[in-house]
């Protein structure tokens, strides 16, 4: 392809191709437009063809007679037509009959030419002309295309889908999205460049069938195409036909495809709206080999009307203070009892007409939308302001651990604001516990290690929430700035039942230790999992075992009751 542009690039006359069986048409022709243009010739549709397929990327306009041997011109157009490529090249049909110009124009011509050929600067000009709208076009496309697959790009594909509905408004339209089952294992074993190899020949396929069935293909990012199609109850049929072995080779891996549904999309709402539903349930098939597609239904739409509920109420929400912050208690398990240690501050949304809402329908709502940046912010300070009560209260700090979510570490002026949190309520920064889960670290780590490292030389401690629940390894705690580890509770989870799970945490501790790292078990429940934490020599234990999370009132049991054993043990 390189090769052919260089060509191209290398010479501004544009080629035209003339097919016609009468030499003297074909010479007349040829004298009329040579000193413009380069000149190759065809005597019927065959030859024609042949030239074609060997010099596409050059030629720049056909001008084609219609009754012709062997293959005539009507059934040129028709080839012409129906191939992807050679579809863009301009065609002026050369005829003496008017009931052919409109056939020809039907078919994809794209101008005439009369015969006798007896107004050459008309002919020049006409043949001019198709080739700057035809030129012009193609840089239009080029812009409306996606470079790597040819298909139209996200913006050009809505506004074409949105035509068509406009057109049709009675005709039933699927709005269907499509990825690809893990295609990053596939690029990790066979490179990236195999990976681009599959999206293009899925891509292929995408659009060879929305061309086929009268509908429109988009890409929207990455491995995530768009199609939208006249409605079909087939979608088994779909997805096989798009998905049929994706392999370059006689690889050994299993590529597949999920796709979202929207049946009869309701255009009202939008393209965009229609293909956010789409995609909204082509991830509900993520991950699971049970069912390779979904619909939108009426519970994703429910869904949805709730999610914009949620969102649309958060300034409300922490204006009024729905959201309250529990604390879930910490116990140091290293002497001889458990010692009251620290806290977790954990954030419940009590709403006043849906009642209490699961953290996991708002957090992750949150994150994806930007607004956990609001609701973290609002979360340390109550967490301070009851920090301070605390210490006025009983004469003694109680450290607690707060989230630093992965859209936090790129706020700018993250270390100043919690700074100021904590001098505003006299608490000192190692009385902050700054929780940053084990995946953020795997997001431009060189970055996210330069800010936690800037956090910890300000005196803050950090915590590695969730290890073992990702992508890091033991290795990597060498080069990671981290204080405290905190162990995945899927490891807790099974430790009295697998000598697996107990040894990989029994490594964990020891690792940690060695790097000077204190660890914290999460999601203890039993006091079999205790026992045998301890005798593993982790450090503190955090779960339902002591406590679930509490509001700050009922915690303050928790705080009264350490003070009284600290009192009789030092008696």
């Amino acid at each position: 392809m390189e090769e052919n542009t260089s060509k191209i690039n290398a010479n501004h006359r544009r080629y035209v191709l003339i097919v016609d069986d009468e030499e003297i048409n074909r010479q007349m022709l040829g004298f009329i437009i040579g000193n413009d243009y380069d000149v190759m010739y065809a005597s019927n549709g065959c030859e024609a063809l042949d030239i074609l397929h060997e010099n596409s990327y050059r030629i720049s306009l056909i001008l084609l007679d219609i009754l012709m041997p062997e293959m005539n011109g009507y059934e040129l157009l028709e080839v012409l037509r129906n191939d992807m490529e050679l579809r863009k090249i301009p065609v002026i049909v050369l005829t003496s009959e008017k009931s052919a110009e409109v056939d020809s124009l039907r078919m994809g011509a794209v101008d005439f030419i009369p015969k006798p050929y007896d107004m050459p600067d008309v002919i020049l000009a006409r043949v001019g002309r198709s080739i700057k709208l035809a030129e012009d076009s193609s840089l239009l496309s080029a812009t409306e295309q996606d470079s790597m697959t040819g298909l139209y790009n996200k913006g050009f594909f809505y506004v074409y889908a949105d035509m068509h509905g406009r057109l049709n408004p009675d005709m039933d339209m699927d709005a269907v999205a499509i990825d690809i089952n893990r295609l990053h294992i596939v690029n990790d074993l066979y490179g990236r460049a195999y990976g681009d190899q599959v999206i293009r020949r899925l891509a292929g396929r995408i659009k060879r069938y929305a061309y086929e069935h009268g509908g429109y293909a988009g890409r929207s990012d990455g491995d995530l195409f768009y199609l939208y199609i006249p409605h079909t109850d087939d979608c088994d049929a779909l997805l096989e036909e798009l998905g049929k072995d994706l392999r370059l080779n006689d690889d050994d891996i299993q590529i597949t495809l999920r796709m979202g549904i929207y049946q009869n999309a309701d255009r009202s709402t939008g393209m965009e709206a229609c293909f956010d539903r789409a995609e909204n349930a082509c991830k509900t098939v993520r991950n699971t080999y049970a069912s390779s597609y979904s619909f939108y239904d009426s519970k994703m739409h429910e869904k949805e009307l709730y999610d914009e509920q949620l969102l649309g109420e958060v300034d409300t929400a922490l204006a009024e203070g729905q959201f309250k912050v529990y604390f879930q208690p910490k116990y140091n398990i290293r002497g001889g009892r458990p010692v009251l240690s620290s806290a977790e501050a954990l954030v419940r949304w009590i709403h006043p007409a849906l009642g209490f809402i699961s953290p996991g329908a708002f957090i992750p709502l949150f994150e994806k939308n930007g607004l956990i940046l609001k609701l973290d912010k609002y979360v340390w300070k109550k967490s301070a302001e009851q920090m301070r009560i605390w210490k006025e209260k009983y004469g003694v700090v109680i450290p607690v651990s707060v989230n630093i979510s992965r859209m936090d570490i790129y706020e700018p002026g993250l270390e100043d604001e919690i700074r100021s949190i904590a001098a505003a309520e006299g608490i000192a920064n190692d009385a902050f516990l700054l929780e940053i889960t084990e995946s953020a670290y795997t997001d431009n780590s060189d970055y996210i290690i330069s800010v936690v490292n800037s956090l910890r030389s300000s005196g803050f401690r950090i915590e590695m929430d969730d290890f073992g629940s990702g992508y890091s390894s033991l290795s990597m705690l060498a080069s990671l700035p981290v204080d405290v580890l905190k162990i995945d509770m899927a490891f807790v989870r099974n430790i009295t039942t697998s000598e697996k799970d107990y040894r990989m945490i029994r490594l964990m501790i020891d690792v940690a230790g060695f790097m000077g790292m204190t660890t914290v078990a999460e999601g203890v429940e039993t006091k079999e999992q205790l026992d045998l934490l301890g005798q593993a020599g982790c450090d503190v234990i955090q779960g339902y075992y002591f406590s679930k999370p509490v509001p700050p009132d009922e915690f303050e049991q928790f705080i009264e009751k350490e003070l009284e054993e600290s009192k009789n043990a030092d008696s």
